[in-house]
């Protein structure tokens, strides 16, 4: 019988070898790397069948736990490629580093963050810090305390700082929840520290991302950083794209004493598509995540009545930056679900 953890290494691994390869030889390996995660994962997701809704039976938490750390370690090795190829640094041509721009932009936006995201929800103290310096070297450190403390406590509700009302796009929503993320999480952490007598973790998070900025830096010069600058700001987006597609519209209603009530599995959008739920880890089994945090990932199941997304994420990522377009394929379709919780 297959490894259920099998198909997510098949997925998620080619790009670190087309991109490292890439570096060095640049052509049809850059061209492969930027193709896989954008049309090739679009290409099969729509040839594939949708993926089973069952989550993996028996104890896969091992072997997930490994591939993560491989996924999280090829990660770090490969910014300072990434930042070398794309700076001119290899020596490669101006075409080339635009595929490099795209194709390691890809893979940190959704394979890397996707990993991140399941490592910071793993109990275990060294995968937990894995997944945090993975953010980190995104200059994003801070999102593992507001995806944590934050959004998983206020989900769909306007506490929660990433949270896509309807009606807001995308352009709107990513720097406001930038911002918001980063000072509420600073807020809270501030008083967390205060109260247990210990360091804020924004120390590091910042303290983090400014010791990388140096290092390459002496590495790689301006062109170096302003390389390393533009990767992050495409990784960052692709997670706050995949955070609004995930919850768009989706609220919770406010009780009259001013409460909201309890969060459903109606209250996230999944996609059901194989290969890029393997790419991304199952990012997108979103509801089951929610009502089930600390689940690993292959275990996450896709219930019956959940909110679907009519296309996979990274498709809908494309339509989600043309407004119009977004809001004509999605608005209906929130107050649909919106009704079905209202009347249940």
């Amino acid at each position: 019988m297959k490894h259920p953890v099998l198909p997510f290494a098949l997925a998620s691994l080619p790009p670190v070898l087309f991109l490292t390869i890439g570096t060095f030889n640049g052509g049809l390996w850059l061209w492969a790397a930027a193709l896989y995660t954008s049309f090739f994962a679009f290409g099969l997701d729509e040839a594939l069948a949708m993926a089973s809704r069952d989550g993996a039976p028996g104890s896969t938490e091992r072997a997930a736990n490994r591939l993560s750390v491989v996924l999280a370690l090829a990660h770090l090795a490969l910014i300072p490629l990434g930042v070398a190829t794309v700076s001119g640094a290899t020596g490669l041509g101006m075409l080339e580093q635009v595929l490099a721009f795209f194709g390691f932009g890809l893979f940190f936006g959704q394979v890397s963050n996707s990993n991140a995201h399941e490592l910071i929800h793993r109990s275990q103290k060294a995968l937990f810090g894995l997944g945090k310096w993975v953010y980190i070297s995104m200059l994003y450190g801070h999102h593992t305390t507001a995806h944590r403390l934050l959004h998983h406590a206020h989900v769909a509700t306007p506490l929660d700082p990433n949270f896509p009302p309807k009606g807001r796009s995308f352009y709107a929503y990513f720097p406001r929840g930038w911002v918001r993320s980063f000072t509420r999480g600073y807020a809270v952490e501030r008083a967390r520290a205060a109260r247990a007598g210990r360091m804020n973790p924004y120390v590091e998070y910042v303290g983090g991302a400014l010791a990388f900025v140096l290092v390459l830096w002496l590495a790689f010069g301006g062109a170096g950083v302003l390389a390393y600058l533009g990767l992050c700001f495409y990784a960052q987006s692709q997670l706050a794209m995949v955070d609004y597609l995930q919850h768009y519209g989706l609220a919770r209603r406010k009780r009259p004493d001013g409460s909201y009530e309890p969060q459903t599995i109606h209250h996230s959008w999944n996609s059901p598509h194989w290969f890029s739920s393997h790419m991304m880890v199952n990012a997108s089994r979103h509801s089951d995540h929610h009502a089930n945090p600390g689940r690993v990932y292959p275990a996450l199941r896709l219930p019956e009545d959940m909110p679907v997304l009519p296309y996979s994420l990274p498709a809908m990522g494309i339509i989600a930056l043309i407004p119009p377009l977004w809001f004509k394929l999605m608005d209906k379709r929130v107050d649909k679900v919106l009704a079905r919780m209202e009347a249940a």
